[in-house]
C-alpha cells in the first residue's frame, strides 16, 4: 500500500479526526455539552441528529473543496495547473499543521463562517425541538473554526469529489468517539493531555501537507519539462 492510496488516505483522515478529538473536545464540547444538557434534548434521536447533521456538512465541505479544485485544474493545461493546486494544498496543510503544533506566530484562524453568525445559530436552534434543534446545532458545528478541518478541505481539492467528500467524512467519524461522549470526557481529559493529543494531530497533518507538496513539486518539474 504505497502513501498515495485511498485507503491509507482515508485512514490518516480518520486517524487525524481521531487524534483531533481533544481539541474539538476543548473547542467544541462545551457547545455540545450545553445544548445537551437542556430539559427535554436526551435521548438517541437528538444525539444521532446532531452527529448525523456535523458530518453531513464535513462530507460537503470535501465534496465543494474537490469539485472547486477539479472545475479549476480542468481550465487548461490540466496537468501543469493540477501539479500547482497540490503544491499550494500541501503550503496551506503544512502551515496549518504548524500552527496545531505551536510553530507558526501568526494564526490562520481558519473557519467556514463568521462566528457572530455561529453564535446566533446556535442560539435559535437551542429554541427548537429536540430532533430539529439538534440537527441544525450539529450543522453549524460543521462550520466552526478549525485548523484540523480547514487542512483536510485542502487536502480534498486535489482529490476527486468522491475522494474529496470521503477524506473529510473519514475525520468527521474519527471525531465521533470523543464529540458523542463530550460532557463525560470534557472533565476527565486534563489540559495537558489534550495538548499532546493536538501536537500529535498537528504533526500527522504537517507530514501530510509535506507529503502533498513533495508530490506537487515532482509533477510540477514533470509538466513544465513536457509543456517547455
Amino acid at each position: 500500500m504505497t502513501l498515495s492510496s485511498p485507503l491509507l488516505l482515508y485512514a490518516t483522515a480518520f486517524l487525524a479526526g481521531l487524534l483531533a478529538s481533544a481539541h474539538c473536545l476543548g473547542m467544541c464540547g462545551s457547545l455540545v455539552s450545553a445544548f445537551f444538557i437542556r430539559p427535554g434534548i436526551g435521548g438517541v434521536a437528538p444525539a444521532l441528529a446532531y452527529h448525523g447533521a456535523r458530518l453531513g456538512v464535513y462530507a460537503a465541505l470535501g465534496f465543494a473543496a474537490a469539485t472547486l479544485g477539479t472545475t479549476l485544474a480542468s481550465s487548461g493545461q490540466v496537468g501543469l495547473l493540477q501539479a500547482v493546486l497540490k503544491v499550494l494544498a500541501g503550503v496551506v496543510i503544512a502551515l496549518l499543521g504548524l500552527e496545531l503544533l505551536g510553530l507558526w506566530q501568526l494564526r490562520i484562524g481558519a473557519g467556514f463562517a463568521p462566528l457572530r453568525w455561529l453564535g446566533e445559530g446556535f442560539g435559535k436552534a437551542l429554541r427548537q425541538g429536540p430532533v430539529l434543534g439538534a440537527t441544525l446545532a450539529g450543522a453549524l458545528n460543521g462550520f466552526m473554526p478549525c485548523s484540523i478541518t480547514m487542512a483536510m478541505a485542502a487536502k480534498a481539492s486535489s482529490l476527486s469529489p468522491l475522494g474529496g467528500m470521503l477524506v473529510l467524512l473519514a475525520f468527521g467519524i474519527g471525531t465521533l468517539p470523543a464529540m458523542l461522549s463530550a460532557s463525560w470526557l470534557l472533565s476527565r481529559l486534563g489540559i495537558r493531555v489534550r495538548g499532546w493529543l493536538l501536537k500529535a494531530a498537528g504533526g500527522l497533518v504537517l507530514s501530510m501537507g509535506g507529503y502533498e507538496l513533495w508530490k506537487g513539486v515532482g509533477e510540477f518539474l514533470i509538466q513544465y519539462k513536457l509543456l517547455y
